[in-house]
């Protein structure tokens, strides 16, 4: 009996993964013996296993910090962000979604391998162990294989093809980082790190936490791991595309803080971190500025936002900034994201930026959802976004990297461009031959538009009322 108390104790933690394990399992058991006509029961159970999680982080976050599994695994309250961005992230894709993936093949399997994915992106989150990171990079690594060759087309099976070969590259880079920092370290658990590395060479530290970095860029889509961002972005489905270029970001990244923040200073990994940052969010820009695709656009935005989503990363243990910051600049940055893909999965026909020429007047909810996730992305107030590059940015100059703000805000600026040659067309009137606006994929994807656009405005008002306030 006390073994079965001493279980469920160590268990009741990971309430929410179980939960997510669970809902996968019984997606996929359902579709496997559902008529296609009734594969829409697998949504519902995909989506009862995200709202019964998201309770139970609720909860989680409302008690103590701990740690499960010999310390390998930390429950605490940047795990429980991480959770609860993740699950409102999945829901809002699969809300979008529901139009497009209902009657495909491959329905039933896509929501199982939709809460994987969101499954291993906590997992990646909450690991306080290099060999639990291990497990959860590869558990939200090959769902997203998956995801974005579902849609069967040349161009999702040559997206497919790019982000397997690097996935595969970079994992084995991670899993060589992960061998060396264990061996030099005499362990394996972040705890145990500061100590065993610290009468080691800086070089071998450097080494392996290069290697661990680099390998978490591919989940985070930064640089040198970004090069399958676009391609996903443009040849994926539109369920998928918005998955796959949001959800992962949020467990690399806060993998990446921990790692700095447990590897000692002579490792030099703040400043390479902050070398990461300034490219990233500098080639996502300038080739951003030269898409005439909106999705292909998005994806390299997405790796422009890792870029500056590292600015307090590179800060970690010198601003007290650092974490919260990083924190809610995901939860801003995830329903942005994830509003501007609902748009574009809204109007699938849209393939160009000058297909959204007059949508303003034709659809002027959509295209007002539209123009508050572009802005929120740009960090335009009283946007989600806004508040959160406004404390990365101060968790930076607080953290002695002023030339990382300086760079930061200079490629805010700039991406400015490139997002009005979306909004102009949008607010433009129609002259001449125009492209219609009336077929829609259905109400699913334009409400969670809308929706997720209010929330982006919520998050933003709401949150900079409370800092007001504190």
């Amino acid at each position: 009996m006390s073994e079965t108390a001493s279980m469920s104790a160590e268990l009741a933690p990971l309430l929410p993964e179980i939960l997510l394990l669970l809902g996968a399992v019984a997606a996929l058991l359902a579709g496997s013996f559902l008529p296609r006509e009734r594969q829409w029961v697998a949504r519902i159970i995909a989506v009862t296993a995200l709202v019964a999680a998201g309770v139970a982080t609720g909860v989680g976050l409302a008690g103590s910090d701990s740690a499960v599994f010999d310390g390998t695994f930390a429950a605490d309250v940047s795990t429980g962000v991480a959770r609860a961005i993740v699950i409102g992230a999945t829901l809002l894709v699969i809300s979008m979604g529901t139009e497009e993936l209902s009657g495909q093949t491959r329905e039933s399997e896509t929501y199982a391998l939709l809460l994987l994915g969101a499954l291993g992106a906590i997992v990646v989150a909450g690991a306080d162990d290099l060999l639990v990171l291990v497990a959860g990079f590869l558990l939200a690594s090959i769902p997203l294989y998956a995801l974005v060759g579902m849609s069967r087309t040349a161009a999702g099976a040559e997206a497919a093809m790019k982000t397997y070969l690097l996935g595969a590259l970079l994992g084995i880079l991670l899993l060589a980082g992960v061998t060396l920092l264990s061996a030099v370290a005499g362990s394996s658990r972040y705890v145990d790190m500061a100590d065993g590395l610290g009468g080691v060479a800086g070089g071998l530290v450097a080494v392996g936490g290069v290697l661990v970095v680099g390998g978490l860029m591919f989940k985070a889509g930064g640089v040198p791991g970004h090069f399958w961002v676009p391609d996903a972005a443009q040849g994926a489905g539109g369920t998928a595309a918005a998955f796959v270029t949001t959800v992962p970001k949020i467990g690399a990244l806060v993998a990446v803080y921990r790692i700095v923040d447990a590897l000692p200073d002579d490792a030099r990994l703040r400043l390479l971190t902050a070398v990461i940052a300034a490219l990233s969010m500098t080639l996502g820009n300038l080739a951003a500025f030269f898409q005439q695709d909106p999705r292909r656009l998005l994806g390299w935005s997405t790796v422009s936002q890792v870029g500056y989503l590292l600015v307090p990363v590179a800060a970690a243990g010198r601003s007290e900034l650092a974490l919260p910051s990083l924190l809610v600049y995901l939860a801003g940055y995830a329903v942005s994201n994830v509003t501007a893909f609902a748009v574009t999965t809204a109007l699938p026909g849209h393939r160009s930026l000058a297909d959204y020429r007059g949508l303003a007047a034709a659809r002027p909810w959509l295209a007002a959802s539209l123009l508050v996730s572009l802005l929120s992305l740009v960090g335009t107030p009283p946007t989600a976004v806004f508040l959160g590059k406004l404390t990365t940015f101060t968790a930076g100059w607080d953290g002695g990297l002023q030339w990382l703000v300086l760079v930061a805000v200079l490629n805010s600026v700039a991406s400015l461009f490139y997002y009005l040659r979306w909004i102009i067309p949008t607010v433009q009137p129609v002259s001449g031959k125009a492209t219609s606006h009336a077929h829609t994929a259905g109400p699913w994807a334009a409400g969670t538009a809308i929706l997720g656009a209010a929330l982006v405005l919520v998050i933003g008002i709401g949150a900079g009322l409370v800092l007001g306030a504190a």
